[in-house]
């Protein structure tokens, strides 16, 4: 019998094992043993899906959300089955989202084979040792396991501390680093005001969410740029002719020739600018350049890399990791009433008193919002975005750093593989035994933190490891 291990139970992990076992039906194929690891009893949930708040909603229409690479409305017959007034465009609750990877995980054990079979495993894994053609999982609590494959699916990791002059403050129990700890957001008074780092999805997020808990409460949130998410549309416009083009015609017909960011850049504003006159919208240019930018990020060197992540990620970010309209509308009241305030600023440093934090700032220059040099708050809640390999401080991933079996990009963006998500060890060879799926393959891919991308990177892993197996 072979087995598969995969090592974290978020959309990742399951998206894995689905395919694995959807695939072990097809000839010839030997016994088969998937082992789904989680560090909770919780499967098919992670960070994204956990919550049960009807508020948190996706950021994505319900239509592009299918588990299923091969069926794309495979999701939106699943939604509309529960509730026959979700349509394409539909930003459904994650919870709902958390349910349906339940379901089809436990529909696909179902329907595979005998020979395939799937173990669900409530563990942490300490450390991975890599053997001839196999590997060795040590478990906290001294349990053994070997798997012929393992697939690294771990999702986010709390995001890392930001540079001050004194990082001591990170001990304060005033200080959050994880922005999903309920128990901490639970902890703070009403009348206590919390100061967010960043500003992004998860900042509006968690800010609307202690708006629901008490709506009188005031929030700070601060970022470098002080850009909040754009909106998708309410409602989709028609698609723009030759959206779907291949790459070789698509690109030069809205940049020409031009291969630096800079000149990439004013092309697609151009462009975008052109479909707005033709009757149609920024989010068309966007979503026109969206099969093509892992071909785009890969075409970059280094230095050309390292230009767009300084001086065009934070706008990049803000319209094309969007919010749904609906959090948009909240977000609006909020600001509206003062209750929530964002800052263009860097952080400078704390000051900590038996009451409060005292948070100094240094206004970004030309910005046009109130001046913020220092904000009295009771809380600092971390919402910078996931870390990286080297600061995210997970023992698993320093253990297999130290020994060499992965290799973290030069810009701290993730981890590098090879075709098929084969990691690559510390000299660039890829792994016959390890395999990553997850936010960490933005070094190679850039685009690959959504469902379209990484299914696609699901389906492949299992191909690959059933091939070799």
């Amino acid at each position: 019998m072979r087995t598969v291990l995969i090592v974290g139970a978020g959309f990742s992990g399951v998206a894995c094992a689905v395919q694995l076992l959807r695939q072990a039906a097809a000839p010839p194929r030997a016994a088969l043993r998937i082992l789904l690891l989680n560090r909770s009893p919780g499967m098919a949930r992670g960070l994204a899906y956990g919550t049960s708040s009807a508020g948190h909603l996706l950021n994505i229409p319900a239509s592009a959300m299918s588990a299923l690479d091969d069926d794309p409305g495979h999701f939106l017959r699943y939604a509309q089955a529960r509730d026959s007034r979700i349509g394409a465009a539909t930003f459904v609750p994650r919870k709902l989202y958390g349910d349906y990877l339940e379901w089809l995980l436990r529909l696909s054990e179902a329907a595979a084979p005998p020979m395939a079979r799937l173990e669900r495993i409530a563990a942490q894994v300490e450390a991975l040792r890599v053997e001839n053609d196999g590997a060795t999982v040590q478990l906290a609590g001294g349990t053994t396991l070997h798997a012929d494959r393992v697939v690294l699916a771990f999702g986010h990791f709390p995001a890392a501390d930001p540079r001050v002059a004194d990082m001591g403050f990170y001990a304060s129990a005033r200080y959050q680093r994880d922005p999903w700890d309920s128990a901490q957001l639970d902890s703070l008074r009403p009348e206590e005001p919390a100061l967010l780092l960043g500003s992004g999805l998860t900042a509006v997020d968690v800010a609307l969410s202690l708006l629901q808990r008490h709506p009188a409460r005031r929030i700070e949130m601060v970022s470098r740029h002080g850009l909040l998410p754009q909106a998708h549309r309410s409602l989709a416009l028609p698609p723009v002719a030759g959206a779907s083009a291949a790459t070789g015609t698509l690109l030069p017909a809205i940049w020409g020739q031009a291969a630096t960011v800079r000149a990439q850049l004013h092309g697609l504003r151009q462009h975008a600018r052109a479909l707005q006159a033709a009757g149609h919208d920024w989010r068309a240019a966007l979503a026109a350049l969206r099969p093509h930018t892992q071909t785009i990020w890969q075409s970059w060197d280094s230095t050309q890399r390292r230009r767009f992540l300084r001086h065009v990620q934070p706008y990049w970010d803000s319209h094309r990791h969007r919010m749904a309209p609906e959090v948009q509308q909240r977000l609006q009241a909020a600001l509206g009433s003062g209750a929530l305030r964002v800052h263009a600023a860097r952080l400078l440093d704390y000051r900590e008193d038996a009451e409060s934090v005292h948070v100094h700032l240094q206004p970004r220059a030309g910005h046009t919002g109130a001046p913020a040099p220092a904000l009295r708050v009771a809380r600092v809640i971390n919402c910078t975005g996931p870390a990286g390999p080297a600061a995210c401080g997970n023992a698993l991933v320093r253990q297999l750093l130290e020994a060499g079996l992965l290799r973290a990009d030069a810009l701290g963006l993730g981890i590098e593989v090879g075709p098929g998500c084969a990691v690559r060890d510390a000299a660039g060879r890829c792994s016959r035994v390890l395999y990553y799926i997850g936010p960490w393959l933005k070094a190679d891919y850039w685009e690959a933190i959504a469902v379209p991308e990484l299914r696609r990177f699901a389906r492949q892993i299992a191909e690959d490891c059933l091939k070799e197996l």
